[in-house]
């Protein structure tokens, strides 16, 4: 208790005095700015206008758990919460026997391999299975419902007999089982570029065949790190967990420093093959940078603040390569039409540029007190939106023309969000700058 009577001391003498001096103007004008930047406004604004609805965009008319994820909040500000709650509730109506959370569910019929639940009588769902982020988004996006709303009970709904926090556990399992690397101590997928649901090999890309090469990658364990964390903030104290969740979480992150993040070059080892690589032996995949995954990382906790600093300068020069690029460009540089020929340099995942992860690194800049960096870089994604009236799956660097579906909540979610938290920041600075005199 003398300790920290003696700290509090210290700190009104000696620290509040520095911060009055050296930072109080700065930290002012740009929270001055901040909240008189009317862009802002317009963009939140927009962007709740959009979220009074549930599918990922113009061309999907499924409801994505992984876009959902980030859309959540918005959606709450215009959606009654038993209606986003059900949303949410579907997810594990559907859930696999295996514990597996499915992708989407729709009315909607197309070209999957649908999966049906007497629990949900009238939807379908599909599971695209190289993907490994399911189970996860599900599990972030309860906890965003709960933080927005406080409602708890959502965690002790029945379904099928189980409750969702058993529900949730049951995800967990599956990854465990299902996606995971005992060698390594991590989760896996199929190879992907980056946060992407497509592989390499040609043909229908969503789905583990039998050319698929399994791998290991920085997106999926930061987002069940995430998940994890969340679910051990979320639930009851007295509730008694099927596993030491907080211990693996803590081995994830350990691993990950020991076999993804490459010290040398301060950033993130694209894939650990497990099964042979499908690149050619003469293509040196670790040159490319992985932005959304090294976004996720960040934002579970994986790095130091000088990590991130770096990690964000190569982000911001990758994107300064190419005209039209924002922080959300995919990865850098592209992948070779030849080691990738699902998808070509420049198009989609391959170096497309994404608000919906871009949007992301606000709030992970933020974590460490980046804030001009955050309000910075997030400019020209709000630019761009204005410009092009509308909210966007993802833009082309070269030409700088909106690509994919159009009214994308993803992007319009976190954009939302993101502002969100600057002006959080900047109305909190005025009121505590008032304070120090």
């Amino acid at each position: 208790m003398m300790k920290t009577t003696l700290f509090l001391i210290f700190s009104a003498v000696f620290l509040f005095p520095f911060y009055t001096n050296a930072q109080k103007k700065d930290n002012l004008a740009l929270a001055a700015s901040i909240l008189a930047d009317k862009r802002l406004d317009t963009v939140q604004a927009n962007a709740l206008k959009l979220l009074d609805g549930f599918s990922a965009g113009t061309s999907y008319d499924e409801v994505w758990i992984r876009d959902f994820n980030t859309f959540i909040k918005g959606s709450l500000k215009v959606q009654p919460k038993e209606k986003v709650k059900n949303m949410l509730l579907m997810f594990f109506k559907i859930q696999g026997a295996d514990g597996n959370i499915v992708v989407e569910h729709t009315k909607a019929q197309g070209g999957y391999q649908y999966i049906y639940s007497d629990l949900l009588p009238g939807w379908a769902a599909h599971k695209n299975t190289v993907e490994t982020d399911q189970e996860s988004s599900l599990v972030q996006a309860v906890k965003k419902y709960i933080a927005v709303t406080n409602d708890k009970s959502i965690l002790t709904e029945i379904i099928g007999g189980k409750t969702v926090l058993k529900h949730i556990e049951d995800a967990f399992q599956y990854i465990r089982k299902e996606r995971w690397s005992k060698q390594y101590g991590l989760v896996t997928g199929a190879t992907t570029i980056d946060w992407g649901d497509v592989q390499p090999e040609t043909g229908w890309g969503v789905a583990i065949n039998d050319k698929t090469k399994m791998a290991i990658d920085i997106y999926d364990n930061a987002m069940f790190v995430m998940a994890i964390n969340d679910f051990l903030a979320m639930k009851p104290e007295h509730y008694k967990t099927t596993e030491n969740w907080a211990k693996i979480a803590a081995d994830i992150k350990t691993n990950v420093r020991k076999h993804l993040w490459m010290k040398d070059t301060q950033k993130y080892k694209p894939h650990i093959y497990l099964n042979g690589s499908p690149f050619s032996a003469a293509f040196n995949e670790d040159e490319i940078l992985y932005t959304g995954g090294s976004v996720c990382a960040i934002l579970a906790g994986f790095n130091t603040s000088k990590e991130v600093a770096e990690i964000n300068r190569q982000m911001v020069a990758a994107a300064s390569n190419e005209k039209h690029a924002t922080i959300g460009i995919t990865v850098y540089p592209p992948y070779p039409v030849a080691e990738f020929p699902n998808m070509k340099a420049y198009l989609y995942q391959n170096a497309g540029d994404w608000t919906w992860f871009g949007g992301r690194m606000i709030g992970a800049l933020m974590n460490y007190g980046k804030v001009m960096e955050s309000y910075t870089e997030l400019l020209p994604m709000i630019n761009r939106t204005i410009a092009h009236k509308g909210f966007y799956e993802w833009y082309d660097v070269q030409t700088g023309a909106p690509k994919g579906s159009g009214n994308f909540r993803g992007e319009a979610g976190v954009l939302y969000d993101a502002i969100a938290l600057l002006k959080q920041w900047a109305a909190k600075e005025k009121s505590f700058s008032s304070t120090v005199k």
